[in-house]
């Protein structure tokens, strides 16, 4: 993902409702489709602006808006890996992460720093749960120098070209780091057999 694409999708998520935004390239490696998942009362709104946002940094692709509150909804969403708790000690650098899924609960911990360590020890804890992560981490970038901005986590197939990415925010950058793994994660996981 390009620095302007990783602008663009920040611009998107702002936006009041987005649940998710989608980018899909051309042969060219220009960005062909974006698709939008919004929950909230005026989708028509939000098309608009995107609209427009999008029209900025890249005039000539296909917005696509997804309403889910006009879908119809599953009855019984699967089960998804929950974070529990994570734990950074300033005096060893070791940040510990502890997920959780269908009562089975998983701990991994790393040394690099509340946004590597973070991400390392979120695919540590999901390794422990009995899964099989075939990607390795490639960036974990805070937006600016400061606390409480979105964290963008880059993780590298080792099995296909099928890289992922993740954004999240919270007042905690190891926080930020953790959610921001999973959500890239997010399908991989929901599609993913666990070895035990």
């Amino acid at each position: 993902m390009s620095r302007t694409e990783e602008d663009f999708e920040l611009e998107l998520r702002s936006l009041p409702g987005v649940l998710n935004v989608g980018m899909s390239h051309r042969e060219s490696g220009d960005v062909g489709v974006i698709t939008l998942t919004v929950s909230n009362n005026n989708p028509a709104l939000t098309r608009f602006v995107a609209s427009r946002i999008a029209s900025l940094y890249f005039p000539d692709a296909v917005l696509v808006v997804d309403d889910v509150e006009g879908a119809v909804m599953p009855e019984r969403r699967a089960p998804r890996v929950a974070f529990v708790h994570a734990e950074f000690s300033e005096s060893d650098s070791v940040c510990e992460v502890r997920l959780a899924f269908e009562g089975q609960n998983g701990v991994g911990r790393a040394a690099n720093g509340p946004l590597i360590g973070g991400a390392e020890a979120t695919l540590g804890a999901l390794r422990d749960l009995g899964y099989t992560v075939p990607y390795s981490i490639m960036s974990v970038t805070s937006v600016t120098a400061g606390r409480a901005w979105p964290v963008i986590v880059a993780l590298h197939s080792l099995t296909d070209d099928a890289d992922l990415f993740g954004i999240a925010r919270s007042d905690d950058d190891l926080v930020s780091a953790v959610r921001a793994t999973l959500n890239a994660l997010n399908r991989f996981l929901s599609l993913s057999q666990r070895a035990r």
